[in-house]
């Protein structure tokens, strides 16, 4: 095989952290190469260099044998080298091949020539297997599609070598087939493929080669033919990690959360949560699958008092709580991991120790009368941190700085910390590495055991399979089926989750 890049002892530092440290990689022309490793590790960083967003401190790039400079963006592009980020770069309120020829328009007569445009990305589509249509309104592709958008522009600009970054995140398990498709298609007709992913099993089905990556260097370099999970997740972490959780039967209680007929609006006054109705029990997991985007934002939010309810009902241990206050909800027993850690989840200006009492600094121990008690705060904070292994330099590091598993294990250290007879679990493990998210699943599972009631929102499926008890799949705001979760597949899931109730039926 042909080399298509190689990159050389290249060196990234950012102020009290060297995000990569002398990092060699490798990759062939007609190459699928993943790229693995934590948060962390500086998978994206070492992209972010190749792409030109990030400058090295040291290190050689070489495409096609020769040595290139990258300064930014458009040098790379020129070189032949197209980046798909996790969160796309696609403007809803344009059709596809607008988007797709945006900064590189074709004119006749000084005017858009809108219909070549549109016959050329036809072409390219037709040819790499991307069907997709021009004149259709991004705003109304599914995200799938809206993937293969990006993909294509990115070929529309002349990539050689796609970098793709966590392409699997927001996509159903039918719409990953598709995507590997569409990559090997690539792969055999001459392109070169970086995947960054942290899923062990896509990494196994996709790739000719696998780089790990930990704390800045590279692990080694191994194909999926001579390497399994359990030792891809132990190259990443530097240890045994347990891939399977672990738990006992449920046995399911009293209704903790009973959910009537809800409906709750979006941003634009859109119906979001359309009439939905769900039970969670003490002592059960009930695990929500869904594409991103069908309601759970919007359920988890009106659950947890950050959204108003339009109508229905919310009741939590007996209690009515629609359009109950965050703090009146929270101390009736009900803890939230929010899906947005940042906004929801913690001050990043506060320290470790002020994080960790968000919920209750103002009740004993922590406070007496209108008088915080620092000592008290300080003690609670350094046993959490010791307890859940946040990784600081001090309890008083500014949660700003924290890598994002560290931010999750602060949040889950907090809300997991006070008794609570409701764990509203929204994505706990986006983002994070096997590591975290072993640790993440294991305190969940410890929650459901110790007779909380616990409703799990994640759009990672082996997550829904392996922790829920019962899974409820929300499409289009509404629950369209309740499956044991001992009976489900990924298949069934996934078909469900494109709104397909039965063979051929939706």
């Amino acid at each position: 095989m042909t080399t298509a890049l190689q990159m050389r002892s290249c060196s990234k530092a950012f102020p009290g952290v060297q995000a990569c440290d002398s990092i060699d990689l490798d990759l062939e022309k007609g190459e699928i190469h993943a790229l693995l490793g934590e948060n962390g590790a500086g998978k994206t960083t070492l992209m972010n260099i190749l792409y030109g967003l990030y400058h090295a401190d040291e290190g050689s790039i070489f495409l096609d044998g020769e040595e290139v400079r990258i300064s930014e963006p458009s040098d790379a592009i020129s070189r032949g080298i197209g980046m798909v980020h996790q969160h796309f770069m696609l403007i809803p309120v344009f059709t596809v091949a607008e988007n797709i020829i945006l900064g590189m328009e074709v004119t006749k007569n000084s005017l858009l020539d809108r219909q070549t445009a549109a016959q050329r990305i036809r072409e390219f589509s037709h040819q790499f297997g991307l069907d997709v249509d021009p004149d259709a309104y991004v705003k109304d592709l599914p995200v799938g599609v809206q993937q293969r958008v990006e993909i294509i522009k990115a070929l529309y600009r002349g990539a050689d070598i796609l970098i793709l970054d966590e392409p699997t995140a927001v996509l159903t398990p039918q719409e990953a087939d598709d995507l590997f498709e569409i990559l090997r298609s690539l792969a055999s007709q001459g392109k070169s493929i970086i995947f960054i992913t942290h899923k062990l099993k896509e990494v196994l089905a996709i790739a000719d080669r696998i780089t790990v990556l930990r704390d800045g260097r590279v692990v080694g370099t191994t194909t999926p033919e001579e390497a399994t999970e359990a030792k891809l997740a132990e190259m990443m972490v530097g240890r045994e990690v347990i891939l399977t959780v672990e738990k006992r039967p449920a046995k399911p209680g009293d209704v903790v959360l009973r959910v009537t007929d809800l409906q709750v609006l979006d941003e634009r006054m859109y119906t979001a949560v359309d009439g939905l109705s769900l039970e969670v029990r003490s002592g059960e997991i009930l695990g929500v699958a869904g594409v991103q985007g069908n309601g759970q934002t919007e359920l988890v939010e009106a659950i947890t008092g950050l959204r108003p309810v339009a109508s229905g009902q919310i009741e939590i241990l007996g209690q009515d709580m629609t359009n109950g206050t965050p703090r009146r909800i929270i101390e009736s027993g009900v803890s939230h991991v929010p899906e947005d850690r940042l906004r929801h989840g913690l001050v990043v200006s506060y320290p470790l120790v002020d994080n960790l009492v968000l919920s209750t600094y103002y009740r004993p121990p922590f406070a007496r009368g209108i008088v915080i008690d620092n000592q008290a705060v300080e003690d609670n904070g350094k046993r959490l941190i010791a307890e859940y292994d946040v990784r600081a330099p001090s309890a008083y590091t500014l949660a700003g700085t924290l890598s994002g598993g560290n931010q999750q294990k602060l949040i889950v250290a907090r809300e997991f910390s006070r008794p609570s007879k409701l764990v509203v679990a929204a994505q706990p493990t986006r983002g994070l590495d096997v590591g975290s998210i072993e640790f993440i699943h294991q305190r969940l599972v410890e929650q459901r055991d110790a007779g909380c009631g616990i409703l799990l929102v994640s759009v990672e499926l082996d997550e829904i399979l392996s922790l829920a008890d019962c899974i409820a799949v929300l499409y289009k705001g509404k629950i369209i089926a309740t499956v044991p979760a001992g009976e489900a597949t990924p298949e069934q899931l996934g078909l469900l989750m494109a709104g397909v109730r039965e063979e051929g039926a939706h």
